[in-house]
């Protein structure tokens, strides 16, 4: 997932609803506005405190020499989104709802803090609690039999899935669709959600 998945610019998934009215961010670090490098590391820590694997972060800020988003950018479109593997299935959270990415960022690390705490109070598991969000049409790329073109039940083997990777391949890549590498990013994604589920 890590590779196909955008880290910049930010790749929203799709379903997922914009926000229309921002608000004013909250979070605040040694008493200032969170910058974007301590929200991002408080999201990796959330994230290996989850058991989270292969997790990307996707925002609209160009990255560093060090592959991690820049803390002296403020796009329009504020969003960031977090796609991760959680216990061998594929994952994605969003949020837009402030003003800044920084603290777009910190709100997921926050909201992943709170979904841990619902097993420590014993009511539930992460499981549950993730599962509310896959009933959401996170990536349609999660839907790679129809994205390949094969049957929805029944046997599916990896030839299979590879054979119309590379097909579509052919068509998608930017170089010959001539787009911004979209289409060819979905392909990617739903190869890796394919591979996960038949590995798995």
């Amino acid at each position: 997932m890590s590779e196909s998945v955008s880290r910049y610019p930010l790749e929203w998934p799709a379903g997922w609803r914009r926000c229309r009215s921002r608000r004013w961010g909250k979070f605040k670090s040694e008493g200032k506005s969170i910058t974007v490098s301590v929200a991002s590391a408080r999201l990796e820590k959330e994230l290996a405190k989850l058991g989270a694997r292969n997790a990307t972060l996707s925002t609209n800020i160009s990255l560093r020499l060090d592959g991690r988003p820049r803390s002296d950018e403020r796009p329009t479109d504020p969003g960031a989104a977090i796609y991760f593997t959680f216990k061998g299935r594929a994952t994605v959270l969003a949020c837009d709802t402030f003003t800044d990415v920084a603290d777009n960022i910190a709100a997921l690390a926050a909201h992943l803090e709170a979904l841990r705490a619902i097993e420590r109070y014993g009511v539930g598991t992460i499981e549950q609690a993730l599962a509310g969000y896959k009933a959401l049409p996170a990536d349609t790329a999660a839907d790679w039999r129809s994205v390949f073109g094969l049957p929805k039940s029944g046997p599916v083997t990896k030839d299979d899935v590879d054979r119309e990777f590379k097909r579509l391949a052919r068509e998608k890549h930017p170089d010959v669709a001539r787009d911004d590498g979209a289409a060819m990013a979905h392909l990617n994604r739903a190869r890796d959600y394919a591979e996960q589920e038949l590995t798995s």
